[in-house]
């Protein structure tokens, strides 16, 4: 059993968004694909997004604080079962090495973009960075998301608030912004749900083991709360900003060429609110990838943590919109057998028939 900590909801709503919005999210590509190509329902499928976000993180702080988890293995076999949960482990495992290779390939390319740097450049220093968060452990880790997050959801609303004030978006854009056949998934309910979906993929190895260390349980379902209206708030506020710039989808960095909009300091700035949210998720994947072959603070972990930092730095060459629209879709698709698990399993333990 893992000792107990006076972790405070604020923490662990900072520990869900941080691992949530990453560079997918920041840069604008995750919200163009799965909720702006949505025109006018995009607003339905926000809402259903934060709704989901905040029953499946209270669902897994619960279980991690029950099974005293230390990975997501705990959880996603006490979900599903020995056979499911062997092939969801499978999926959360792949993919939170696949996010960290997006978050390298996402860092290059705003390095790329905005300071016309070689892209390599860009990954090869969010990897020194994240590498030596992780191997700092959870206290360190808990101490950057904890400052970090809240810089990240300002810049993100204030570069919406000011774009909204110079480009409203009128009801002709907005339907005019409909687009169903461009999004990964070509239907608004099941498009909001699998942007949930591949994000409790990498949320579930971060918010197992930090729900086994808190002492209270009244502030893993405020925790849970909070990141999950934490998360749905900045998508919100780059769906509006996406709506009132359409030109902005042609970018690889939507969300950077929004900031340019406004002026050319601001689009520096914003580059950084892209790199810090990059790099929140990123060591969100790294620790949770490590975590599951060894115990954080041994020779082990932080050996495996080099060897797939490097790999990951390899796979990131095939570039960040290409793993944001295949790598992400798909594996929300196949994170649906997490989610199935874990509603299953939330019922079962309440439900006495359900077995």
């Amino acid at each position: 059993m893992a000792r107990k900590h006076g972790l405070t909801a604020f923490q662990i709503a900072a520990a869900y968004i941080a691992v949530t919005i990453g560079a997918g999210f920041a840069s604008g590509q995750e919200v163009l694909q799965f909720f702006a190509f949505f025109g006018p329902d995009s607003f339905s499928a926000v809402i259903l997004a934060t709704v989901l976000f905040i029953f499946f993180g209270a669902v897994i702080l619960q279980f991690g604080h029950e099974l005293g988890a230390r990975s997501h293995l705990e959880i996603i076999r006490h979900a599903g079962g020995p056979l499911m949960g062997a092939a969801m482990d499978v999926v959360v495992t792949f993919f939170l090495f696949g996010g960290l290779a997006a978050m390298l390939a996402g860092a290059g390319a705003t390095v790329g973009q905005q300071f016309g740097l070689a892209p390599w450049t860009g990954s090869v220093a969010m990897l020194t960075v994240t590498l030596g968060t992780v191997l700092l452990g959870l206290t360190g880790i808990l101490c950057s998301f904890s400052f970090l997050v809240p810089v990240l959801i300002l810049g993100v609303v204030a570069l919406a608030a000011v774009i909204l004030f110079l480009y409203p978006p009128s009801p002709a854009l907005i339907q005019l912004a409909r687009q169903p056949w461009a999004a990964a998934v070509p239907s608004w309910p099941v498009s909001a749900l699998t942007y949930v979906s591949y994000n409790i993929v990498i949320a579930v190895a971060v918010l197992g083991p930090l729900g086994a260390l808190a002492e209270r349980r009244r502030f893993l379902t405020r925790g849970a709360i909070a990141g999950g209206v934490g998360v749905g708030v900045g998508v919100l506020a780059i769906n509006l900003v996406l709506l009132s710039l359409p030109d902005a989808a042609a970018f690889p960095i939507p969300m950077a060429y929004a900031a340019g909009v406004v002026a050319p300091f601001a689009q520096a700035a914003y580059a950084g609110v892209l790199l810090a949210a990059i790099y929140t998720t990123a060591v969100g994947d790294l620790f949770g990838f490590t975590s599951r072959f060894a115990a954080p603070g041994t020779g082990r972990f932080r050996l495996i943590a080099a060897g797939a930092g490097l790999a990951a730095l390899g796979a990131g060459q095939l570039g960040f919109t290409v793993l944001v629209r295949f790598l992400y879709a798909g594996v929300g698709i196949a994170g649906f057998l997490l989610l199935g698990a874990l509603v299953y399993g939330y019922f079962r333990a309440r439900l006495p028939l359900v077995h």
